[in-house]
């Protein structure tokens, strides 16, 4: 059975980050799903969207992968914006109010209409792994999900449903990109069953 695949490239362009590792890997989902004969569609951030083809692509997808950079703790603020755009034009499409009825039952956050569909974040940071990990360093242990806490709410909201994230670390001062893609390759195919 044939799975579609939205890639989203986050990358918004600065001086010290011109977007080459994030593409590259792009490249490699690219490459790993269409070797599988996966349907690929793709967005990168910074090109010219039209919102409502976004949204369609959502729909479409079965597997959505967001590919950023860490700007400030963050996604860059133009994939912010293009979050903002998309989802809040996917109103009825990709989610329905905000889930809660006047049934006891509801939920704030249940009203996600893509429910069945797998996303994945891939990140890439100039913070060491480490900075994660340890409690008594910058993140206290709380590791990339808890840094990126509400980026998994806003996909929870809409009904995706989260795989293990991939996280590059250390890419500026210490970068090791030759093992990053050899993981990247290994986390796509056993996340994915590839």
């Amino acid at each position: 059975m044939s799975k579609n695949v939205f890639l989203i490239n986050g990358h918004q362009t600065w001086e010290i980050s011109p977007g080459k590792l994030n593409k590259s890997l792009i490249d490699i989902a690219r490459e790993t799903f269409t070797d599988k004969g996966y349907e690929i569609k793709y967005t990168h951030i910074e090109d010219e969207y039209n919102v409502s083809e976004e949204v369609e692509k959502f729909i479409w997808a079965d597997i959505i992968i967001f590919q950023t950079p860490v700007y400030w703790m963050s996604v860059p603020w133009g994939f912010k914006k293009y979050i903002d755009e998309v989802y809040m034009a996917g109103y009825g499409k990709m989610f329905d109010d905000d889930g809660r009825s006047r049934s006891e039952d509801s939920k704030y956050g249940s009203g996600g209409l893509l429910r069945g569909k797998k996303y994945m974040l891939s990140t890439t940071w100039n913070a060491p792994l480490e900075a994660f990990t340890e409690h008594d360093q910058f993140f206290e242990g709380k590791g990339v999900d808890g840094a990126f806490f509400a980026f998994h709410k806003s996909q929870e909201f809409i009904g995706l449903e989260q795989v293990p994230t991939f996280a590059c670390y250390d890419v500026l001062k210490n970068p090791d990109i030759d093992n990053d893609f050899d993981r990247f390759k290994s986390h796509l195919k056993h996340v994915f069953g590839l």
